[in-house]
């Protein structure tokens, strides 16, 4: 509760939308009663405990167990002994690992119950940061609260077809860089000369985004520059001018770049969402749809977004557009070079989902509002109806996303996992040698019912690299590619094999320990298994 308090005290006196209340009609200054702090406390607490029950948390999985098996070797070098890169990768151009671990020693806390209170704090300072936006949109506080509404409803809504979700129900970098960047895109909404503190603000918080996750960073920026180049209508022919010089700097940067080999143009197609041609549909329409959202709200809610909403609205969709055009221009996975779409331009998607939710939001509670005006004064409140069913859509989508785990994966409970993939890995980090190398089927993480819960980050222990995720690590990072494809491929099959194929296979990598199915032909020497796997010694 003093952290949310401490949140709104920096909102306190932020400057409003520039509408006066004293222009406004009776009806409108009813909706307008400004809450105590200790009331936007309490919403903001109970919107942060909403978004943790509804969404899930797992701090194992997917891209958050990569980030953890960062922190866990910042925490330890000497763990993961055997391609360490796959694991140091995330470390180097981040400060997330060295402040996670950092806060995990000083606070002489087990790492997991930190990740949990990491995740409670950015959810609270990602809504914190959706408040300080619709502030400057909307005096209408009920507005401003459905904006909060909506974005807690849709929190892990995917990006498009980008691979990306809003926010994830792990820790990652990103649940650092999201929420700063949205605060500094507040930030810059401002009137920079009548309030020159918010001028430093914006650049304090975005620079804090970029010294976690630089790429995210680097593209809410480029939202935040268009936003001050539309602000200002001299600044309209700099904005053109910019976006020609940096759209003739990617050419030139594509058409000059040296052709990839074929084991980095193998781990770029692996990533078939660099590429729109390889997208369904439906993902195509979440780029679209977005963009066709925010040119209704900015054209049908004009004056209950007010100027800097129009602006905000009109600044989205315009840079939308462009990260659109470059990926269809550059991103071809044909190309012999993938400099570009290595870059994933469509990655500036993600804060504009965030201001398109936002401020949804608040426009269907203005347009309820107006009809309510009429004497039907339920319709104030319509918008509820609309966010419990957004909300139970996303619960049950969490559900089927990791079905053999539990909804809310406590630190406590870690122990008693029923995924027989978890209870192997946590069999492997009591039972087997810190320096021990592991093989296991290469897509093992897109197993049905392994729910992606990575095997390094549960089990403390070097693994060869598998296909998915240490294939996104390989394809950012080309230096990478020949050892993920070496390791990828020699895992292909592992359960269909036997002893001595094992053995010819995995000989050449010093691999100690296999990960089998219960049923695989192999006859080796397993002191563990659970009905589904079996934890294998390779030499005899």
């Amino acid at each position: 509760m003093l952290l949310t308090r401490t949140l709104l005290a920096s909102t306190a006196t932020l400057p409003r939308t520039g509408a006066s209340e004293a222009n406004l009609s009776p009806s409108r200054l009813r909706v307008l009663r400004h809450q105590p702090a200790a009331w936007w406390a309490a919403a903001l607490a109970a919107l942060t405990l909403s978004v943790l029950l509804i969404h899930g948390y797992h701090p194992l999985a997917e891209d958050g167990g990569l980030y953890v098996a960062g922190v866990e070797w910042t925490l330890s070098p000497s763990l993961f002994p055997h391609f360490t890169e796959f694991v140091s990768e995330h470390v180097r151009f981040s400060v997330f690992a060295p402040v996670v671990s950092a806060t995990t020693s000083a606070a002489h806390l087990p790492l997991l119950v930190v990740l949990l209170l990491i995740e409670l704090f950015s959810i609270t300072l990602m809504l914190a940061a959706g408040r300080a936006l619709l502030r400057r949109v909307t005096s209408n506080e009920r507005a401003q609260l459905a904006g909060l509404g909506m974005l807690a409803a849709l929190w892990s809504v995917p990006v498009a077809g980008t691979s990306l979700l809003l926010m994830d129900p792990y820790v990652t970098a990103r649940t650092f860089s999201t929420p700063l960047s949205l605060w500094a895109l507040a930030f810059s909404l401002d009137d920079w000369k009548n309030h020159p503190r918010s001028r430093l603000s914006c650049v304090l918080f975005i620079a804090l985004a970029a010294a976690f996750h630089p790429l995210m960073a680097g593209y809410a920026l480029g939202l935040i520059l268009v936003v001050r180049a539309l602000r200002n209508p001299q600044r309209i022919s700099w904005l053109v001018a910019s976006g020609l010089i940096i759209f003739a700097f990617i050419t030139f940067l594509q058409t000059h770049a040296a052709p990839d080999s074929q084991t980095v143009v193998l781990a770029a197609q692996s990533r078939y969402y660099w590429f729109l041609s390889q997208w369904h549909w439906y993902e195509l329409f979440g780029l679209a749809g977005p963009l066709l959202v925010l040119l209704l709200l900015r054209y049908m809610n004009r004056d209950g977004l007010g100027s800097r909403g129009a602006a905000l609205a009109t600044a989205a969709i315009q840079y939308g557009c462009f990260a659109v055009i470059v990926t269809a221009a550059f991103a071809h996975e044909s190309y012999a070079s993938h400099a570009v779409a290595r870059l994933q331009p469509l990655r500036a998607f993600l804060m504009i989902y965030a201001v398109m939710l936002l401020l949804l939001g608040a426009s269907v509670q203005q347009a309820f509002e107006r009809l309510a005006s009429s004497g039907r004064r339920f319709l104030r409140f319509a918008i509820v109806p609309i966010l419990v069913t957004g909300a139970g859509g996303m619960f049950v989508a969490e559900q089927c996303a990791f079905p053999g785990s539990p909804h809310i994966e406590l630190p406590w409970r870690l122990q008693q996992s029923q995924n027989p993939w978890v209870r192997a890995f946590l069999w492997c980090r009591s039972n087997t040698p810190q320096d021990a190398l592991f093989a296991l089927d290469a897509h093992y993480i897109t197993t049905p019912g392994e729910d992606a819960q990575t095997f390094r980050a549960i089990a403390q222990r070097s693994a060869l690299p598998d296909f998915s995720k240490d294939g996104g690590e390989a394809a950012i990072t080309p230096r990478l590619a020949d050892e993920w494809t070496d390791g990828f491929t020699a895992q292909l099959d592992l359960d269909q094999l036997t002893a001595s194929q094992l053995r010819e296979h995995l000989a050449s990598f010093g691999v100690d320990w296999v990960i089998l199915r219960s049923d695989s032909p192999a006859e080796l020497n397993c002191p563990y298994e659970n009905g589904l796997l079996k934890v294998c010694r390779l030499q005899p």
